[in-house]
């Protein structure tokens, strides 16, 4: 079935540019500042919980990040961390906020292929004060007819953000590297969808395709195969 894609949407962090590294540096940061009060497994285990935890409270991004972070850490030391160790988490969060976006190799020339046959939309999830600077800092504006930044990205969401600028979930394509958040959810609305794993996912991002969706998935190794992929869709 020869796809009739219109619109193709990407997702932002770890599809377009790094970011769970970024997550995963500051982790190993606090690792040696929360080692006096217990294990590596422990300490890891706790920081883990506390962020899924607290996801329905203070939703997705930086800031949500190292709230649950100083939780965890009061929660390790049992409330014996010092407070220029509670500082210093704050700190390295503010020095997320300000990071230089550090795109994948292959963004650039892919948006640059593609933008000239197709509509392009980025749609990402999180904080609007945090995802707007790093949209603005990415350099990629220009490429994008739409953006949109969602609370979570669920089957509702994309549906009503599809139904607000009329277009047929059987002409969009999303591409990201999160079944869960990327894929599962389009593919659910007849939507076509593009999976490209990351070198380092967060467990909670994972899914499952179901059978009778997998004649809209793709899976890809990085973001320059994307191009060809289409090429091979529409001519098959």
């Amino acid at each position: 079935m020869a796809p009739n894609i219109d619109v193709i949407a990407f997702d932002a962090d770890d599809t377009l540019w790094h970011t769970e590294s970024m997550y995963s540096n500051v982790e190993a940061k606090i690792i040696p500042i929360l080692a006096p009060y217990q294990s590596q497994a422990i300490i890891e285990q706790v920081m883990h919980s506390n962020e899924i935890h607290n996801l329905e409270f203070y939703g997705y991004g930086i800031k949500s990040f190292i709230l649950s972070l100083v939780e965890s850490a009061v929660e390790i030391s049992q409330s014996r961390i010092p407070s220029c160790d509670i500082l210093r988490i704050i700190e390295l969060g503010k020095e997320m906020l300000t990071a230089k976006i550090q795109l994948l190799e292959q963004t650039q020339p892919t948006l640059d292929k593609l933008s000239s046959s197709y509509q392009l939309m980025l749609i990402t999830k999180g904080d609007l004060n945090e995802q707007e600077p790093k949209i603005k800092r990415s350099g990629l504006l220009g490429y994008f007819k739409y953006i949109d930044v969602l609370t979570d990205k669920t089957p509702s969401s994309y549906s009503s953000l599809l139904s607000r600028y009329g277009i047929n979930p059987a002409q969009f394509l999303m591409v990201g590297n999160s079944l869960r958040s990327d894929i599962a959810p389009v593919l659910s609305l007849g939507g076509w969808a593009v999976y490209i794993p990351y070198s380092s996912s967060w467990s909670h991002e994972n899914a499952s395709i179901p059978e009778s969706s997998k004649e809209r998935y793709y899976e890809i190794k990085h973001l320059g195969e994307l191009p060809d992929l289409l090429n091979h869709l529409v001519n098959q």
